[in-house]
């Protein structure tokens, strides 16, 4: 009985091995990324076949079905630019006409900003967030949505549970005793219902009555709504307009992610509201193409003056590595905004190798000293965007994330002039690195899109 007992734990062992290897070859995994884990695998199964099981997926359209964007789309620009007639053949919504966006620079900025569209909402509060930190803002968030709560508003919260680990959870629980609704997307004690652990919901943003949206790189705690000037640099904005269709869309889809659908996921169509030409590109496994990643590839490649991106961590995929260094050889200006010392060491480490390999192409890059950078904005010739996306592995495959492209001149002139305003805290240059630290960044490199 034992040596049968025995006999049947090797079979499964060697089908589990077999399957995971199976899989480890699907088609939108590079051969880079397929090698690795089947060395990891044969190596050792018994760690390896778990390990990837929980963090070897990305796109799962059984648990993630594709957005819905609305039946009645706004109509699109008429002259939208080639760019964003790209994004939208690779899937995105059109480019659409008629928006009024403002961009927040400061902390208290965009901590007004978020006051102001929550209590301007007068039936419904729509949010997503990654990050709900234990803190005064915080705690002050969730006040304030308990409060609309109790004046009649229905206020909807999806909360990433990896992401908020550190929640406020009597605070939250104060709101869900008010009336509030909460979920959290990929809860741990679900995780085989909804999604895999590698995968996390990365997207900002607090809808107010389907009409006016806040979004960005922000999450809601003091780092990105009470820190000193220069201490935390980050970027957000307040939007209306059109675009604000695709947005709900996005919600009412990780709303459903997380539960049980909206009863009505397609509001009315928004009314126009200013002269702002945008685009909402969404990226994740709720996306069938990997369209932010493909776009912006395309989007080098074709730039012909300028690439400037700021981004807290800087981990490129392959593609956009050799995009990048291809522009820079034939003339572009290429420039890397990123932190000199970012929240996260272990990218920090694999951003090294990277950085060496495309600067002696003439990318340049540019290190904020006074403290953290953690905006994701960019700008592409006469293309800008802002969004939650940072400029790495998982942000561009992995991740549910958010990122709005201006096509108009006035919004990319602001964009512009918030990147000219980092010049003179920035040091250019890649740092040097000795031998025992080059072996340290090859290892995290090798677990870029795990970080």
């Amino acid at each position: 009985m034992y040596l049968l007992f025995e006999h049947l734990l090797i079979v499964l062992g060697v089908l589990a091995v077999a399957s995971a290897m199976i899989l480890a070859l699907q088609a939108r995994r590079t051969p880079q990324s397929s090698a690795a884990w089947i060395l990891f695998i044969i190596m050792v199964p018994y760690i390896a076949v778990p390990v990837f099981l929980v963090l070897g997926f990305r796109k799962s359209g059984r648990s993630f079905p594709a957005i819905r964007f609305s039946p009645h789309p706004s109509v699109p620009s008429v002259e939208a630019p080639h760019l964003a007639r790209v994004f939208a053949s690779l899937g995105a919504p059109e480019a659409v006409s008629g928006n009024q966006i403002t961009l927040h620079e400061s902390p208290q900025a965009a901590n007004e900003a978020l006051q102001a569209v929550i209590t301007s909402a007068r039936e419904r509060l729509d949010i997503l967030l990654y990050v709900l930190a234990n803190d005064d803002s915080g705690l002050r968030f969730l006040a304030q949505l308990t409060a609309r709560v109790q004046a009649g508003v229905k206020v909807r919260l999806s909360v990433d549970w990896l992401g908020s680990l550190g929640r406020p959870r009597k605070a939250l629980r104060e709101f869900v005793q008010a009336g509030g609704e909460l979920r959290y997307f990929s809860p741990i004690d679900h995780f085989t219902d909804t999604a895999h652990l590698n995968l996390r919901n990365h997207r900002k943003l607090v809808i107010a009555d389907c009409r006016r949206v806040w979004s960005g790189g922000r999450n809601v705690g003091d780092d990105y709504l009470a820190s000193p000037p220069g201490q935390w640099v980050d970027l957000s904005f307040s939007a209306e307009g059109p675009v604000l269709d695709a947005f709900n869309a996005v919600f009412a889809s990780d709303w459903e992610v997380a539960g049980e659908p909206l009863d009505a996921p397609f509001p009315p169509p928004s009314p126009p509201a200013g002269q702002a030409q945008l685009q909402l590109v969404p990226a994740g496994p709720d996306e069938p193409q990997d369209v932010l990643h493909d776009g912006l590839v395309a989007a080098i490649y074709r730039a012909r003056q300028r690439i400037w991106i700021a981004t807290p961590y800087f981990v490129p995929t392959e593609g956009l590595a050799q995009a990048l260094a291809t522009a820079a050889r034939t003339g572009v200006d290429v420039r890397i905004f990123l932190p000199a010392k970012s929240n996260q060491w272990t990218t920090d480490l694999a951003r090294g190798p990277y950085m060496r390999a495309l600067a002696p192409t003439g990318v340049r890059f540019l290190r904020f000293r006074p403290g953290m950078m953690h905006a994701k904005a960019g700008l592409i010739d006469d293309a800008a965007w802002i969004g939650s996306a940072n400029f790495d592995v998982r942000s561009m495959l992995l991740n549910f994330e958010l990122t709005v492209f201006a096509w108009d001149q006035p919004t990319v002139t602001a964009v512009t002039r918030w990147f000219e305003r980092l010049l003179p805290d920035c040091e250019e240059g890649v740092a040097e690195a000795k031998l025992p630290r080059r072996l340290i960044e090859g290892v995290f490199r090798l677990g870029a899109p795990i970080l």
